[in-house]
């Protein structure tokens, strides 16, 4: 019997490419953008070579490095813009936000509430505690997060619970801009304790509902090397 062949590992330009697919649906202007940065990029450099009366063969190399450099950051920044901008609309955008993450908080695959309407609630445990994140009109989410929180402060009761609302209307806080907001939140827990808070949580509350019918934020996800360009 053969044996599988292992996925061919992507390179680095595939994911390049798949990033700029992304961002290019939704900022149509992208190759100009990425075009006038490097351009401005060169431009500096060739200044620098001529104020400074040196070869300018040396500081067009390290002008088009720096160019390269420059074009792939605006491309990293405005990929992760377009994908919220195409999932903010749909159920489970939250987890598409939180999968960018890479480190400090315990991220559940699945959320911890949710409505017939498809607004969810979303319990992921870090530094600064816990923190509750909704999806969906706040008249609808409300009530889950005061629920939750209750049954959280009862089985932490020394660890901060906080509610993040996600949305559009007064008072809730962008999709893109949720990442901001976490890392806003005072560390009180060390990095040994939110294993161990995470833990203890999922143990007593091990017969959360399943994820409703119809709700797939795992296929809603983006390859995160596609953001990096890695």
């Amino acid at each position: 019997m053969s044996e599988k062949n292992p996925p061919a590992k992507r390179r680095f330009y595939q994911n390049v490419l798949d990033a700029y697919r992304l961002t290019a649906r939704t900022y149509p202007a992208l190759p100009w953008i990425l075009l006038g940065a490097a351009a401005l990029v060169i431009a500096v450099f060739m200044l620098l070579a001529f104020l400074t009366n040196t070869s300018w063969i040396g500081w067009l190399v390290i002008g088009i490095m720096g160019s390269i450099t420059a074009a792939l950051a605006i491309l990293s920044f405005l990929a992760r813009r377009a994908l919220y901008a195409q999932v903010e609309e749909t159920a489970g955008a939250v987890k598409v936000a939180l999968s960018q993450i890479q480190r400090g908080w315990i991220i559940p695959e699945q959320p911890v509430a949710f409505t017939r309407e498809q607004d969810l609630v979303w319990r992921i445990v870090g530094r600064p505690g816990v923190v509750l994140i909704s999806e969906g009109p706040a008249s609808r989410v409300r009530p889950l997060l005061q629920s939750e929180a209750k049954r959280v402060t009862k089985v932490m009761r020394n660890v901060p619970v906080h509610q993040i609302q996600v949305g559009r209307e007064a008072g809730q806080t962008a999709l893109k801009d949720l990442q901001r907001a976490l890392r806003g939140l005072k560390n009180v827990l060390t990095a040994e304790e939110v294993p161990q808070v995470s833990a203890r949580i999922n143990a007593l509350r091990s017969n959360e509902p399943p994820i409703p019918k119809g709700i797939d934020p795992l296929r809603a996800r983006a390859s995160r090397r596609a953001l990096r360009g890695n």
